[in-house]
């Protein structure tokens, strides 16, 4: 079942190190549009919600750049699997496993997800 975020109160939270952070209403999250959040330790997630209702989180710099601009990013699919466009070089990255589709030696870190 898939939830609008219009309607709860949900609170989208990143796995880290020490626990779960959350940073941002899940209402947010526009599908197919990208939000940075900035972490304790001054890193920067990018987080993105797909029209299915799904949520990830990846790591906001764009490793070939150095550039934190993965969160304004194109989003779309490749062979069934979610991916974020970088916008300076266009690099896409997979937003489950982190790994660049068109690098298959460079990858972002990735976060994991939940609305609680």
């Amino acid at each position: 079942m898939t939830i609008a975020p219009e309607t709860t109160d949900l609170k989208v939270q990143l796995l880290l190190a020490d626990g779960w952070l959350t940073v941002c209403d899940l209402s947010l999250l526009t599908p197919g549009r990208g939000v940075a959040a900035l972490l304790p330790d001054g890193r920067q997630a990018a987080l993105f919600r797909d029209r299915a209702g799904h949520t990830y989180a990846v790591d906001n710099r764009d490793p070939f750049s150095g550039a934190a601009v993965l969160s304004r990013g194109l989003t779309g699919t490749h062979q069934g699997r979610p991916y974020v466009a970088s916008p300076l070089l266009k690099q896409r990255f997979d937003l489950e496993s982190g790994r660049c589709l068109d690098d298959p030696e460079v990858a972002v870190t990735v976060y994991e997800v939940r609305a609680a």
